[in-house]
Parts: structure tokens; C-alpha cells; sequence
């Protein structure tokens, strides 16, 4: 029987930048996003695809907001979320799925990404609970997630990235709308 593999989350800081480059690598995750979708407005975020938005989330580690914690595997860097204060996300604000459901300030999770040799192990659900403990120990009341919920039991991973409705329940979350089908948004109390 195989050893299972030892998972350990850290947040991104400067010193770990190097962990998300080779986690992420040339492409930035996808599509040179470097988990700046959210984080930015439309046009700010296409203009900048690839080196303006890799510098932009650098930046931001740089200056000790650990915009994300990073999952490693055996000491690999393996995943990714971005989790941070609502309000952090400006695209948030607008959207039509995850627009604000009343004044109760969230954190809000809304990205991860798990590199292809890494999928399988869990690492989803351990980045998620990582970053509800997280937001609580930074005074978090209520976080929120915005997952995928696919038809059938599995989808692309491309499609994957906002997470999994079963693995928020599993987590604790609740469903608290669903503004368009196959996405609720789940929000967990912390306590």
C-alpha cells in the first residue's frame, strides 16, 4: 500500500513566490490570469494577461497580503486558493451571479488550482478548510464561495476553478442563493 502523501498549506508570501511560479507556470494557471480575474476590472485585467498580471499578484505578496494560501504535496507546490475580504474583489461587486446579498462583510474564496499530477488527493477540500480557518483567525464572520455544481458528476477541471458545490457542503457551507443554475453561492458561519 502506497504512503499517503503529506499535505501542508502555507500562505503566499514573498518568500513563497517562487512555489506559485512553478505551481502555476508559464501560462499563470490559465490563460495568463495569475488569479487576478476577481482582483481587477475588466478591461484593467485583459490589458494585462500574463507579465502585468503575474506582476500585480506579486505585488501583492510583496506587500504582506497573502492574497492566497499555497497546498504542497511531499514538499511540491500542488494548489492554489485565492481567498481574501470580499471587497478585495472588485468583480465581485458586479456580478451577476456572485453580485453581494446583503451588507454582512465576507471573505470570499473564489479560486483554485490544483496541478494535474496532484488532482485526486483531496487537496480541494484541504485548501478550502485551510482558508476558512484563515479568514476566522483574521476576523472573518462569514465566508462565501461561488462553486461550480456540474450536471453530471464530473467536468472539465478548466471549469473546476471556482470549486465544487459538493466539496463546500462537505466543508460546512451552506447554500444561501442560486442566482443561475449550477452555481449557488454557499456561505459558511464562522463561529
Amino acid at each position: 500500500m502506497p504512503e499517503q502523501p503529506t499535505i501542508t498549506i502555507h500562505p503566499l508570501t514573498a518568500e513563497r513566490w517562487a512555489d506559485l511560479e512553478a505551481l502555476f507556470g508559464p501560462r499563470g494557471a490559465t490563460g495568463g490570469c495569475w488569479c487576478m480575474f476577481f482582483r481587477r476590472p475588466y478591461k484593467e485585467y485583459e490589458a494585462s494577461k500574463g507579465e502585468g498580471n503575474k506582476a500585480a499578484l506579486k505585488a501583492l505578496a510583496g506587500e504582506g497580503r497573502e492574497p492566497g494560501l499555497i497546498a504542497y504535496v511531499d514538499g511540491t507546490p500542488a494548489g492554489w486558493v485565492s481567498m481574501a475580504p470580499r471587497s478585495e474583489y472588485v468583480r465581485l461587486a458586479t456580478s451577476r451571479i456572485a453580485a453581494p446579498l446583503d451588507e454582512r462583510p465576507a471573505w470570499a474564496v473564489v479560486c483554485f488550482y490544483i496541478g494535474r499530477q496532484h488532482r485526486g488527493l483531496g487537496l480541494m477540500r484541504a485548501l478550502l478548510d485551510a482558508a476558512v480557518q484563515y479568514a476566522a483567525e483574521h476576523g472573518a464572520q462569514v465566508v462565501e464561495g461561488y462553486p461550480v455544481e456540474p450536471k453530471t458528476g464530473d467536468a472539465p477541471a478548466v471549469f473546476m476553478y471556482h470549486g465544487v458545490a459538493s466539496v463546500f457542503r462537505e466543508a460546512g457551507f451552506e447554500e444561501v442563493a442560486r442566482r443561475t443554475e449550477g452555481r449557488p453561492t454557499m456561505r459558511y458561519e464562522v463561529r
